[in-house]
């Protein structure tokens, strides 16, 4: 059965560029020309991977990544922006986009980019599935992660989590105790080696420390391991 991809930019030339190359390698293809359009049909369609232009009318590419990711919609998304901004790169990536480029871009290498996505996102989901065959419930002292509801607690109370800072805490928490490199974390959670930029990883591990350590300066759970990485173990008693 082949994959569905959904297309979403503005640019008509663009559009008809990536549809041709996409078909050629076998993919279905559904397009939107804006960013309402394109959140409703990922949502209807439920596409397996969708390209998401960054500058859209209605709404721009970061808000769509951020309502569908708040819907729960967990599609993997390649973000495609114009601009060859830092900021968008993060700001995008926080919010759940799995991989991300810059135009111009060649054909090719977004239809390798395709792949490499969708390839990841079937292991991790087969990952996933052995896992949860094992534990519905993953726990450290008052953290507590369950997998199959995509859920995290702390202290009994539901933690207000983006995709990406689930699918982080999850990877600490089953690999608890473990010294876990930067890049490690870069390639497991983001499924893409960003050049080796690994300050995507350091936003969203101080992120996770605001939603449940006591005091960030201090943490007791999620430990920086200089010069090497992060580790994720029991709190120790005073």
């Amino acid at each position: 059965m082949e994959k569905k991809i959904l297309v979403v930019d503005d640019e008509q030339s663009i559009v008809t560029l990536l549809v041709y190359n996409l078909q050629q390698a076998g993919y279905e293809v559904i397009t939107a020309m804006d960013g309402e359009e394109g959140k409703n049909l990922a949502i209807l369609e439920k596409p397996d991977l969708i390209v998401l232009d960054l500058m859209l009318p209605k709404l721009d590419g970061i808000e769509v990544c951020k309502q569908l990711r708040q819907q729960r919609v967990l599609t993997p998304i390649l973000m495609l922006t114009a601009k060859d901004d830092e900021f968008d790169k993060v700001l995008g990536l926080e919010l759940g986009a799995d991989d991300y480029m810059t135009k111009p871009f060649s054909p090719r290498e977004v239809v390798a980019r395709v792949k490499a996505i969708l390839r990841r996102a079937q292991i991790q989901s087969e990952e996933a599935g052995k896992f949860e065959e094992q534990t519905d419930c993953l726990q450290i002292a008052d953290l507590k992660v369950l997998p199959e509801q995509y859920e995290a607690y702390f202290e009994e109370q539901l933690l207000e989590l983006t995709p990406k800072e689930f699918e982080l805490l999850l990877y600490l928490i089953r690999n608890k105790g473990r010294v876990l490199t930067r890049d490690q974390l870069l390639s497991a959670v983001w499924n893409y080696d960003f050049a080796g930029d690994t300050r995507i990883v350091d936003v969203h591990i101080s992120h996770l420390r605001e939603k449940f350590e006591v005091n960030t300066k201090k943490p007791v759970y999620i430990k920086t391991i200089r010069g090497l990485g992060y580790k994720l173990e029991e709190p120790k008693g005073e």
